[in-house]
């Protein structure tokens, strides 16, 4: 009986840790390249590992385009499983987004110190 006990309650956690590192697989899908800025690339289909994941490139403005509100239910969704639209994919697109603006003032601020006054 105790065998059972401990087998059924491994099988329960095995489980559990699968679901949640396949879930942190699909969150992590969205992938951003500083040499292609303008797009981000996201699985068209289910991925069954980062290895063989095959992703197509959206326009950047696509990603989180609902900023976490409903997504109408005469949408064609961009990605697998809307995961361009989770709270994973907004927090994505504020930090790509930030890392921009911290650069064009990066840049505002060189080109100031090249004027002569």
């Amino acid at each position: 009986m105790g065998n059972m006990y401990t087998f059924c309650l491994m099988t329960m956690l095995m489980t559990i840790l699968l679901t949640a590192e396949a879930g942190d697989m699909m969150r992590k899908s969205i992938v951003f390249d500083k040499n292609t800025p303008d797009v981000f690339y996201c699985p068209q289909s289910k991925p069954t590992g980062f290895e063989k994941m095959i992703v197509n490139a959206k326009p950047l403005s696509r990603l989180c385009q609902f900023e976490g509100k409903p997504i109408p239910p005469d949408y064609k969704s961009d990605c697998y499983n809307d995961v361009d639209e989770t709270e994973y994919a907004c927090k994505e697109k504020y930090r790509i987004m930030k890392r921009f603006r911290n650069k064009a003032e990066e840049d505002e601020n060189t080109v100031d110190h090249f004027i002569e006054k």
